[in-house]
């Protein structure tokens, strides 16, 4: 079955580069963060505006990389799944990080010239759902702005 030929040892390969990535964050590697992530990659952010075309991201994320300003992510919990043609894979990850706590990750990757490359990547911060009345109260001035300017574009 092709799962099977393709399914454990995959996985640990993703696992392996996700951790990598996270790690490279931390370390404000500029090349170990980027250099894992697909050419026509994008990175949706927290915030409702970040949605990065890699160049954009890499010009955005410079700047701090350059000061050895990154940001630390730890996986505490990765769900990974690989078709049956071992050439895509897409993943979900709960994430520990000190300055954000708890987020939520998730994306796509892809083979490229047989290596496996971050085309798509999500990060969310996660909000208990007995939270979510406050957050929405603190976000709202916020969100109805930002409605208003695409809406107006």
């Amino acid at each position: 079955m092709a799962p099977a030929i393709h399914g454990q040892g995959e996985k640990e390969s993703l696992d392996r580069l996700l951790d990598q990535w996270h790690l490279a964050a931390s370390r404000a590697d500029f090349g170990g963060y980027f250099g894992p992530m697909a050419q026509d990659a994008v990175y949706i952010g927290t915030d409702a505006s970040e949605n990065w075309p890699l160049e954009e991201f890499k010009a955005f994320t410079k700047p701090y990389f350059d000061k050895g300003k990154g940001w630390t992510f730890k996986a505490v919990e990765r769900n990974i799944y690989v078709d049956p043609s071992g050439n895509f894979g897409w993943f979900d990850e709960l994430l520990d990080s000190p300055h954000m706590k708890l987020c939520r990750g998730s994306g796509m990757l892809k083979k490229e010239n047989g290596q496996w490359k971050i085309a798509h990547y999500v990060l969310s911060i996660v909000v208990p759902n007995a939270l979510v009345g406050e957050v929405v109260k603190l976000k709202a001035p916020l969100d109805d702005s930002l409605l208003r300017e695409t809406r107006d574009r």
